[in-house]
């Protein structure tokens, strides 16, 4: 039986990021085609794809940029077509900005950062993607921009003390934002960690500390790898 395949989107400064999350999709059984989207790459069609992944980006959601308005008609595109799509920090707002309106994105008047427990909203209960999470749920966050909580479309899976929204799925169209980062490992956190220094202590952050209390954020993992299967079934 052939591979499902994923179409990797790479929104940051380099096609590939601290967590590698493409080679991990990879090795749980999809073919990963990547696209460096931050640099203009993106594919002609969307036939034959069985799902979509948007990375982090240094960017907003609501920035005048070439590639950016391009990914937004994809993020449409593909919702037309119910492929499912995951995507996480700015992957999770431009599915918003696209799916739901531009003003579904601001920059918050300060940064939210750290590992935080985020309260677990009922929905989450019967989501295919969430479905295993308990009361509370363990990530890293780390963001200026914010998706707001209160769109018809929106359902809130999880929430913060200061992020109303830091996980939702559409209401109809196959697609599921995380604001955090559950994609990072305990090993990968801390080169994650120094190459951000200077940016986390500027945006508030204790890094020892964070490199100090560093895990896998396992339970969170699982939003992820539920997304695999769901790609996987079809």
């Amino acid at each position: 039986m052939a591979k499902k395949r994923l179409l990797y989107l790479g929104n940051g400064r380099s096609l590939q990021s601290v967590a590698k999350l493409d080679d991990r999709f990879e090795s749980w059984g999809l073919a990963v085609d990547r696209y460096w989207a931050y640099n203009g790459e993106f594919p002609a069609a969307l036939d034959g794809y069985d799902g979509i992944f948007l990375s982090g980006s240094p960017h907003g959601a609501y920035e005048e940029i070439d590639w950016i308005d391009r990914e937004h008609d994809l993020i449409r595109d593909a919702a037309e077509k119910d492929i499912p799509q995951l995507g996480i920090c700015f992957g999770s707002q431009i599915l918003a900005s696209a799916l739901c309106g531009k003003d579904q994105v601001f920059r918050r008047d300060f940064c939210e950062v750290g590992y935080k427990d985020l309260t677990v909203h009922p929905a989450a209960k019967d989501d295919p993607l969430a479905a295993d999470w308990r009361e509370t749920v363990n990530m890293f966050v780390w963001h200026n921009d914010e998706v707001r909580h209160g769109h018809e479309d929106m359902v809130i899976l999880a929430s913060s003390d200061l992020c109303p929204n830091q996980v939702w799925r559409h209401r109809t169209a196959p697609a599921w934002g995380i604001q955090g980062h559950p994609e990072v490992t305990q090993a990968q956190a801390p080169e994650w960690f120094e190459g951000n220094r200077a940016r986390m202590v500027q945006d508030g952050g204790d890094v020892d500390d964070f490199i100090a209390s560093a895990h896998d954020a396992a339970e969170a993992k699982t939003m992820i790898t539920r997304f695999v299967e769901l790609v996987e079934r079809g």
